[in-house]
């Protein structure tokens, strides 16, 4: 690695891990849209058999100048298939609702959690709505988002930007819920967000009502950046969880 390259990283941001799985949408040209689960930064896609088998109900729309198209994805060996893809200026999120509580201990006490995973894709950052329960949305402005929690602006709240090669940046936040990053390296970015709601409730289950004693959201936006440096390769694929 050459001083000029160590130094653009040092200016730019640092290559550091992605701590917490999150699911992110992806597209590949002239593919339907797939949600991937695990981490972007550390180019580590979870699969089935495996810790895809967790997810209960995959859901995702469209939302496009004809109107909103919604439906279930359908599960493959390495995510969840969509039965659409964006055009220019459309978007899509997608979430799961139903993910399975969970019981940890928090010092001596036995906790029950719900992880809510949900994630976005844009095509540009026209100025969108909030539509998620945490929800990071565009602008207007080039690089900036919006942060929306049960669609009221959300302040002091840490948002990374990475991309798979594990280069990231953090940002937070401010009293409008506004956040905004250069995006110096041509490819895909993801943004990540996630807040823990400490806010005891039910929720519909299969076998009827499940109570929790918290909600850990965690939300994603995945932009394409058609402009800017030759990205950094991604490392090799990490292995997938069981």
């Amino acid at each position: 690695m050459t001083k000029p390259f160590i130094a653009v990283v040092a200016l730019l941001g640092v290559i550091t891990p992605v701590q917490a799985h999150q699911i992110w949408i992806e597209q590949s040209d002239g593919q339907n849209a797939v949600v991937r689960f695990g981490e972007f930064g550390e180019n580590l896609r979870e699969t089935s058999p495996g810790l895809l088998d967790k997810f209960a109900k995959v859901t995702g729309t469209l939302i496009s100048t004809k109107g909103e198209q919604k439906s279930d994805a359908t599960k493959t060996a390495n995510g969840f298939t969509l039965p659409f893809s964006t055009a220019p200026g459309d978007g899509i999120v997608a979430e799961d609702a139903s993910y399975p509580l969970y019981v940890w201990k928090q010092q001596d006490k036995e906790v029950t959690n719900w992880f809510y995973p949900a994630a976005r894709l844009i095509t540009s950052f026209a100025a969108q709505q909030p539509k998620l329960v945490l929800d990071l949305v565009p602008t207007g402005q080039e690089g900036q988002f919006k942060l929306f929690f049960k669609n009221q602006p959300k302040a002091k709240t840490k948002v990374t930007l990475v991309t798979e090669s594990g280069w990231s940046k953090e940002g937070h936040t401010d009293e409008q819920g506004l956040v905004k990053f250069d995006m110096p390296w041509k490819g895909t970015y993801v943004a990540e967000v996630s807040f823990n709601d400490r806010s005891a409730g039910e929720r519909a289950g299969t076998n009827g009502a499940e109570k929790y004693d918290a909600v850990s959201y965690a939300t994603t936006v995945t932009f394409v950046n058609a402009n800017g440096l030759t990205p950094i390769p991604a490392g090799p694929p990490a292995t997938p969880g069981k």
